[in-house]
C-alpha cells in the first residue's frame, strides 16, 4: 500500500499501474474528495470505476457500490482483491456465514469498498448495518436504470433517492456510460443529487468499426462476417430465447465455442455459460438483452446483432461491450422490415402508457433512420447522444463502402397506390406479390389480381421491392399497424409521396453482402516473428489465472502483455514502466513473466528492449 497521505496520482500508480488519468477522471476524483456530488456519463471502457474506487482508497471509511447485476460485483471485487484492496460484495449468491463475515468484516473498518445490489441496499437491515460504520463515497453504477424513459429500468433503484439524507456529508455519485438529456435530468431528480457536478465524456469509441446490412441470409451473413473472428471472444444478440440456442448450436456445428444465454435458462446454467465466456479465449455468447449489462470482459472482439434492437441507447450501450481494450473491435449488424414490424407489435401489445409508447416510438425510429444513413455513421450516431465530429471517421462501412441511392419517387408511388388499394390489411411480403403480378393462392383468394396495380412493378426485382417497404417504414410514410397484425397502412405523409410532392432518394442496397477483408485481432497487434513471444506470454497469464481462480484479463489485459512483448523489460524497475503493472502486481506475478521474457531472449538470441 501507498504512503498514509497519497494523492490521486500515486494511487494511480503505484496500485493500478497507470502513468496519467484520462479524460475527466482526474476532475471527478478531486470533486469526490472535496464532498461533492457527480454525475458522470463515460462510454463503457472510458475508466469510471476509477474515479469512485480512487476516493474509497483516499477518503476515511467505506466506499459504497451500488451495482445490479451479481456478475459485475463480483468481477470488480476480484479484479480489486488481486490489486491487494480490501474489497468485498454482499447478494444472494452468497451463504449465511459469507455474508455475516462480509458484515463482521464491515464493522471493524476492514473493507475499503463495498458493492451491493439495489433492492438489497433499500431494507432497513443494509441501512441499519451501514448507519454504524463511517461511508468514504456512494457510487451508483449503471444509474439509467433509474429513468424509466431509459432502456433498462430497474424499479428498486427509485429507492435510492434517501440516500442523501440517510448518510450526510458522503459525497454521492451517479455512474452511467448512456444518458440522453431527459435521462440525465430524471437520475438527478430521482436521486435526489445535491447541485452534482456534470462530467460528460465523449461517446466516441474509436477502436469499434460499425457496420449494418440488410437481412438476406442472417446465418451467411453472420459466418461470412465471423471468418474474420475465428478464436476470438464475442457475443451474438437475437431477440428471441429460441433463436439464441438454436444460432448457438448452429455456430458449434460450424466449429466456433458458442453458448447460449437468456432468462428461460436455470440459473445454474446461465452462471456456468457466462463463466465459460468471462475466463476462456474465443468462446461466443448468443444471448438476449439479459446478457452483458456490467460485464467487464475487456477483450470483446466483436458484438454481432441478429436482430434489430430497440432503441439507439440500447445498441450503443450492447455494442460497447465490444473493445474495452481499446484494441480494434467490430460492431455487425443486419435487419430488415419483420424487425420494424415485430418491434412495433411488442411496443404496441406491451401494458406501458401511450406516452410511453410515443417516446418508445420515437426511439425506435431514430435507430432507423441511422441503420439507413448513406454516409459515415459514427457522426449520427454521436450527434444523438449530443456529441459531435467534424470530419468522416474513415472506420464504419459508411465510409469503407459507401451507399449508393436511386430515384424512388416513382416506385414509392405504386407501393403505396398496392398499400391502398388493397385495403392496408397486408404485409410487405404480399404486396410485393401483388406488384410483381404473382398469382399465389393468397392473391387469387383476396381476388388482388383483379386490382389494377397487379403486376405494375414488374420492372424491379422481389429485394428491391422489399428495400423500398424497408426504406418507406424508415421514412415513416406507411407504419406497421399491430391491431391488424403487422399490415402497412399509410401516414399523414403518404399523401404528398403519391401526389409526387415529395422527393425520395432511395439507398441502393448492394447485391452482395460487402465484408472489408480483416485481420483478426492478433494479426493486427502481432507481428509473426513475435507469435511465439506471445503464445508463451498468455500460456503465463492462463497459468496463473488458474492458480488464481481470476479470469486471464484480472492478471493483465492483452494491451500489457503488448507492452511486455514490445519493450522486454528485465529487470522489476523496468517492468513497472509498462502500462497496467503496479506494485501489487509486480510483487505477485513480475518474476514468473521476466522469466518468460528471459528464457524467450536467451532461446532466440534477442535483444532486450523494443525489437
Amino acid at each position: 500500500m501507498p504512503d498514509p497521505s497519497p494523492s490521486p496520482q500515486t494511487v494511480l500508480e503505484d496500485i493500478f499501474g497507470y502513468a496519467a488519468f484520462r479524460g475527466h477522471q482526474k476532475s471527478i476524483i478531486e470533486a469526490t474528495l472535496a464532498g461533492h456530488d457527480s454525475l458522470v456519463i463515460m462510454p463503457t471502457g472510458g475508466g469510471k470505476s476509477l474515479c469512485y474506487q480512487i476516493p474509497a482508497i483516499l477518503r476515511e471509511g467505506t466506499g459504497l457500490v451500488v451495482s445490479p447485476l451479481i456478475a459485475l460485483m463480483q468481477d470488480q471485487v476480484t479484479a480489486l482483491r488481486e490489486l491487494g484492496i480490501a474489497a468485498a460484495f454482499l447478494n444472494s449468491s452468497q451463504s449465511p456465514d459469507e455474508r455475516r463475515e462480509v458484515m463482521a468484516r464491515l464493522r471493524r473498518g476492514e473493507l475499503q469498498l463495498l458493492y451491493v445490489a439495489p433492492e438489497r441496499l433499500v431494507t432497513e437491515h443494509t441501512r441499519s448495518l451501514l448507519r454504524e460504520i463511517p461511508l468514504s463515497v456512494i457510487a451508483i453504477d449503471e444509474a439509467h436504470c433509474v429513468s424509466q424513459w431509459g432502456h433498462d429500468f430497474r424499479s428498486d433503484y427509485l429507492g435510492l433517492g434517501d440516500l442523501g439524507a440517510l448518510f450526510p456529508g458522503v459525497p454521492r455519485m451517479a455512474v452511467t456510460a448512456t444518458a440522453t438529456d431527459k435521462t440525465r435530468a430524471e437520475i438527478v431528480d430521482r436521486l435526489e443529487l445535491n447541485e452534482p457536478g456534470l462530467f460528460v465524456a465523449k461517446f466516441d469509441r474509436p477502436n469499434i468499426s460499425y457496420a449494418v446490412q440488410v437481412k438476406t441470409d442472417a446465418r451467411g451473413q453472420l459466418l461470412k462476417f465471423l471468418q474474420a473472428h475465428r478464436n476470438a471472444a464475442g457475443i451474438v444478440y437475437c431477440l428471441s430465447r429460441k433463436k439464441t440456442e438454436s444460432i448457438a448450436g448452429w455456430l458449434c456445428s460450424q466449429g466456433f465455442e458458442a453458448l447460449p444465454y437468456h432468462a428461460g435458462l436455470t440459473a445454474d446454467v446461465r452462471s456456468e455459460n457466462q463463466r465459460r465466456f468471462i475466463t476462456g479465449d474465443g468462446v461466443i455468447i448468443v444471448a438476449t438483452i439479459a446478457f452483458g449489462m456490467g460485464i467487464d470482459k475487456p477483450d470483446v472482439r466483436f458484438v454481432a446483432h441478429l436482430d434489430l434492437p430497440k432503441s439507439i441507447e440500447s445498441y450503443y450501450q450492447e455494442t460497447g461491450r465490444a473493445g474495452r481494450d481499446g484494441e480494434p473491435a467490430d460492431a455487425w449488424m443486419v435487419y430488415g422490415l419483420q424487425d420494424v414490424v415485430r418491434l412495433r407489435q411488442m411496443l404496441e401489445e406491451s401494458q406501458a402508457n401511450d406516452e410511453y409508447k410515443r417516446y418508445e416510438g420515437f426511439k425506435l425510429d431514430a435507430l432507423l433512420g441511422w441503420c439507413e444513413v448513406t454516409g459515415c455513421r459514427r457522426r449520427p450516431l454521436l450527434a444523438y447522444f449530443g456529441d459531435s465530429q467534424d470530419e468522416d471517421c474513415g472506420n464504419c462501412d459508411g465510409c469503407l463502402t459507401p451507399a449508393r441511392t436511386w430515384d424512388g419517387a416513382e416506385a414509392a408511388q405504386k407501393f403505396l397506390s398496392t398499400v391502398y388499394r388493397s385495403g392496408q390489411r397486408f404485409g410487405a411480403a404480399h404486396l410485393v406479390d401483388v406488384l410483381l403480378g404473382k398469382e399465389t393462392d393468397k392473391v387469387l383468394q383476396h381476388g388482388h389480381d383483379q386490382l389494377s396495380v397487379f403486376g405494375i412493378g414488374k420492372d424491379l426485382p422481389s429485394t428491391t421491392w422489399r428495400s423500398v417497404a424497408r426504406q418507406l417504414v424508415v421514412a415513416g410514410h406507411v407504419r406497421a399497424d399491430a391491431a391488424r397484425f403487422g399490415a402497412l397502412v399509410l401516414t399523414e405523409t403518404s399523401r404528398g409521396v403519391l401526389r409526387g410532392e415529395t422527393p425520395l432518394l432511395f439507398r441502393k442496397d448492394p447485391k452482395k453482402s460487402v465484408v472489408a477483408a480483416k485481420k483478426s485481432a492478433t494479426e493486427r497487434v502481432v507481428a509473426d516473428e513475435d507469435l511465439g513471444l506471445w503464445e508463451a506470454l498468455r500460456a503465463c497469464r492462463q497459468a496463473l489465472a488458474n492458480e488464481h481462480n481470476v479470469p486471464p484479463y484480472v492478471i493483465f489485459h492483452d494491451k500489457t502483455l503488448q507492452e511486455m512483448m514490445e519493450y522486454r523489460p528485465q529487470t522489476s524497475a523496468e517492468m513497472l514502466g509498462i502500462s497496467g503493472i503496479g506494485q501489487t502486481k509486480l510483487d505477485r506475478y513480475g518474476e514468473r513473466f521476466l522469466a518468460v521474457l528471459g528464457e524467450y531472449c536467451q532461446a532466440t538470441d534477442c535483444l532486450p528492449g523494443p525489437a
